[in-house]
């Protein structure tokens, strides 16, 4: 049985790591059917600090193929990792792809599949922001509506799959990131030395990100936040900015004259493990991506949102993450609402976490109903379905769900 998974950015190497533990796991059993797993990585991201930091501390396999697409705009990237992607797919014939989260190689991944009647199952499907402004939003509407196995992380996921006529191709899984951070944060913190590297105590600073574009292109949304990131440096606490590169290049571009405050500090991108490390100990996390947003709140790190919705609406309803846009009066009240509450982060939200975004066994789950799925298809591997289960209680899989 082979299986093969496309992937080219942060967030889809990070739910990647736990799906290869799962295959690892089924494959020491020797009483079933072998799965074959192909890795082809579209190169969005192709900055080491953005790519290969995350292979590494995260010990994932190098990539079967690289298609080294690199950036371009939506039309033409995403063009050329199809017909990249197709020519793999031609050559390799898996039983059934599996693309992850929102991103362009998603879509390509997908519709390349589809194209080729090649089963797709979409792991993070019925995540909606509900902005179809937003690229990410299109391409996770469009992947979901083409794959033939929706894997959802969250009950809200499933809701959203079903008002569009999903629901019989969606199965609730949990959380592949949940997954992650559960079994790195340990890892991280006796590996990580950024806290070290760059003189932090815990609770004593921030971490902030922003590289989406609707903040990073518009020059004068990204002239409000950098703004009110000095702002909050300069008077209130220390801020750690990973910058991405397109935003470095933005940056440069719209706001050549900017200058960041002595404490808000600019550093390069870092990898998986010291971003953990930095989260669990910050007092607060500034974002507009979508994956932190959830590591915060599993790391126990209170959160501010600098965009005007999220698709992880599990975070606000935790009270967990205060959505802001980027209004400089609205992100300080909740800059202020989180250091009164928490004011060395350390946020008791484990239970929430759990309760939200399951047990810590999604990628077990995801496996079982792909093997499931294929089983239908004529193969003979599958073990039993958990989605029948509660997935989301505490308690690790019997013996006989494994």
């Amino acid at each position: 049985m082979k299986l093969l998974s496309i992937i080219g950015a942060r967030p889809q190497f990070i739910k990647l790591a736990p799906f290869i533990g799962a295959i690892d796991r089924h494959n020491a059993d020797d009483t079933v059917e072998m799965i074959t797993h192909r890795i082809v990585h579209t190169g969005q991201h192709y900055d080491a600090a953005m790519s290969d930091v995350f292979f590494k501390d995260l010990g994932l396999p190098a990539a079967d193929v690289n298609l080294g697409v690199g950036s371009d705009t939506h039309a033409q990237q995403t063009g050329a990792m199809m017909i990249g992607i197709e020519h793999v797919l031609q050559n390799e014939r898996p039983d059934l792809i599996v693309v992850y989260g929102d991103t362009n190689s998603t879509l390509a991944g997908a519709l390349a599949a589809t194209k080729l009647r090649i089963p797709c199952a979409h792991v993070e499907a019925g995540l909606r922001s509900f902005n179809r402004e937003m690229p990410e939003e299109l391409n996770r509407v469009i992947a979901d509506h083409v794959s033939d196995l929706l894997l959802a992380p969250t009950r809200t996921a499933m809701t959203n799959l079903e008002r569009e006529g999903l629901a019989q191709r969606a199965v609730l899984t949990g959380d592949l990131m949940y997954d992650a951070v559960i079994h790195y944060r340990s890892i991280a913190q006796r590996s990580s030395m950024i806290l070290e590297r760059l003189e932090l105590q815990q609770g004593a600073y921030g971490v902030v990100t922003l590289h989406r574009a609707e903040n990073t292109d518009d020059r004068a949304r990204i002239a409000v936040l950098l703004g009110t990131l000095n702002e909050i440096a300069r008077d209130r606490l220390p801020l750690v900015f990973p910058v991405h590169p397109r935003t470095t290049a933005r940056i440069a571009t719209l706001l050549p004259n900017w200058r960041p405050h002595a404490n808000l500090r600019l550093i390069e991108p870092v990898g998986y493990l010291d971003s953990v490390n930095l989260l669990a100990n910050a007092s607060i996390c500034m974002t507009d991506s979508g994956g932190l947003q959830k590591e915060a709140f599993f790391l126990g790190c209170p959160c501010i949102t600098l965009r005007p919705e999220t698709e992880w609406i599990e975070t606000v309803e935790a009270h967990a993450n205060i959505i802001t846009d980027c209004d400089t009066q609205r992100i300080l009240g909740a800059f202020e609402r989180w250091q009164d509450r928490y004011p060395n982060g350390q946020a008791a939200f484990s239970t929430l976490a759990a309760e939200q975004f399951g047990n810590g066994y999604a990628a077990e789950t995801i496996l079982l109903n792909l093997l499931k799925f294929l089983d239908k298809r004529g193969h003979t591997s599958a073990g039993p379905d958990l989605a029948s289960g509660d997935l989301f209680s505490n308690t690790k899989p019997s013996g006989d769900e494994q």
